[in-house]
């Protein structure tokens, strides 16, 4: 089986190529990453293209296709979403949703036990996307749902449980820096990890893994019941609902 994945949720853009053989074991062919500031309606068909053709791989010979979902760019996921979905729905093949937080986190699925990771990304408007997870038998444990709240709530909610951990806790995310800032100007009794900028982002691979996972476990999604995840309404939706008030 192979997989292409992709990510274009945040300022980042993520593609990859993986490959399952028989016995399950997962071969990354081929990934492409990018933080250059371009619009992903430049960059995200054109990273395809090269990545396929790097690879010696025909698109026919994809099987599965894995994408982010959300929480994060409303353009940016529209955008991904929208290639992913139009080449499964002309390849007539299944894709994946995959929560950008859980890929995020999934950057350190080679981790040590008794770690927990806070996923977050820079949701503008003091606000951060944000989830947390636990590690535990080298799996990603899920601790708190995928949600959208300021850094103080964040830390709020998630203190009491870091006061009493005896492990270290990692950021990572596009927030990480902004999460990492607060939480140690607040309490630095608490084991707090520096950022490692080598997983600080999405990555493609991580997509692919988690959406094969997610394939074996419950099946895959037609590509018309792969829909993205915002959290909260648009700026043009609130700025209509403040206008009607």
């Amino acid at each position: 089986m192979k997989i292409l994945s992709v990510d274009s949720s945040s300022i980042t853009a993520s593609v990859g190529l993986l490959e399952i053989n028989k016995n399950n074991n997962i071969k990354i062919i081929s990934e492409f990453f990018i933080n250059a500031g371009l619009t992903h309606s430049q960059t995200l068909a054109p990273m395809i293209d090269i990545l396929l053709k790097n690879s010696d791989t025909n698109i026919n010979n994809i099987d599965l296709f894995g994408v982010t979902v959300g929480p994060g760019s409303f353009t940016g996921l529209r955008i991904g979403l929208s290639i992913i979905k139009g080449m499964a729905v002309a390849l007539n093949k299944s894709c994946v949703g995959v929560s950008s937080l859980e890929a995020a986190a999934y950057n350190y699925y080679d981790f040590c036990d008794n770690n927990i990771i806070i996923s977050c990304m820079d949701a503008r408007r003091d606000q951060v996307y944000n989830s947390v997870f636990e590690t535990k038998n080298n799996k990603l444990i899920r601790i708190l749902p995928d949600n959208v709240c300021s850094i103080k709530e964040l830390y709020d909610k998630i203190i009491d449980k870091l006061k009493n951990f005896t492990g270290c806790v990692k950021f990572v995310g596009d927030g990480a820096d902004l999460c990492y800032d607060y939480f140690l100007n607040n309490n630095n009794n608490i084991n707090f990890c520096d950022i490692d900028i080598t997983k600080k982002y999405i990555k493609a691979s991580s997509i692919g893994i988690l959406a094969y996972e997610t394939y074996n476990k419950s099946g895959a999604q037609l590509p018309e019941d792969v829909n993205p995840v915002y959290l909260r309404l648009s700026q043009a939706e609130r700025l209509l609902l403040e206008k009607n008030k």
